[in-house]
């Protein structure tokens, strides 16, 4: 299974989501990787502990390699890191992603990470892949490489007002690049059911027929525990309700 979690606004959680279910997936014995996207590197630093500057073997290698012919690439095997968890990789980003941008546009290489993907489909069960807050060049190949999306949906209300477009965004993709490409759901997140203004959203989203995800994710400061400890919460945590929430998320997924 290759799973991309998207949204174009910042701040939902899309990390958060991504490290959490990876680690949940290989907890459960799947062969996980975790493709980063994100120039800023939340889910790698996340997974490895490190700031992507510190990082020497990235996606950016890969990319940059895209754009070259050289007998000296590095193979993806040298890129793909280990967690300190077993069954779980990751193949971390770097601050200096988005410097390729330009050039692996207009050479047209929007394809390059759909190959990659088709190929490490066949040493991993399940591939999740974080992007950055944008339709750009590298959300757009993670979309046209993945055969389901996630998408994390905060209770804003600007979040709500930038829905619609966002899953046409999707679906245009979907038309022109990838029709095996499927929105798996919206994945509610940071969810406080005791407030009006949340409850009124998801009821908003059900009752106009958008996907929702049955299991909604509740707000809690142990995520950022787990941030600041670098440990999924499957690992920090394993008995919390915000836990047992991402378990339950997970395995309501089609994994295979």
């Amino acid at each position: 299974m290759i799973r991309v979690v998207f949204n174009q606004k910042g701040g939902v959680g899309k990390s958060s989501i991504t490290c959490n279910l990876a680690a949940i997936s290989a907890s459960q014995g799947f062969k996980t990787l975790v493709i980063d996207l994100d120039p800023q590197g939340n889910s790698s630093h996340y997974l490895l502990g490190q700031p992507v500057q510190s990082l020497e073997d990235t996606v950016f290698d890969f990319f940059e390699q895209c754009l070259t012919i050289s007998s000296q690439r590095k193979n993806l095997s040298q890129l793909i890191q280990a967690s300190p968890w077993p069954n779980l990789s990751v193949l971390p980003a770097h601050s200096d992603l988005e410097s390729l941008e330009a050039k692996l546009e207009s050479r047209y290489k929007i394809y390059k990470l759909k190959e990659m993907l088709q190929e490490q489909s066949q040493h991993f069960d399940q591939i999740f892949i974080d992007t950055p807050p944008a339709l750009n060049f590298f959300s757009r190949s993670a979309l046209i490489g993945a055969k389901s999306c996630l998408i994390p949906f905060d209770c804003d209300a600007f979040s709500r007002q930038a829905l619609d477009q966002l899953l046409l965004s999707i679906e245009e993709m979907r038309a022109d690049h990838n029709p095996d490409l499927q929105v798996e759901g919206i994945v509610v997140n940071q969810m406080q059911p005791q407030a009006k203004l949340p409850q009124q959203l998801v009821q908003d989203l059900i009752e106009t027929g958008h996907p929702v995800l049955p299991v909604h994710l509740m707000s809690s400061v142990k995520m950022r525990e787990s941030h600041q400890l670098n440990k999924p919460l499957i690992h920090l945590l394993p008995k919390h309700k915000l836990t047992l929430q991402f378990v339950e998320l997970f395995n309501s997924l089609p994994n295979r």
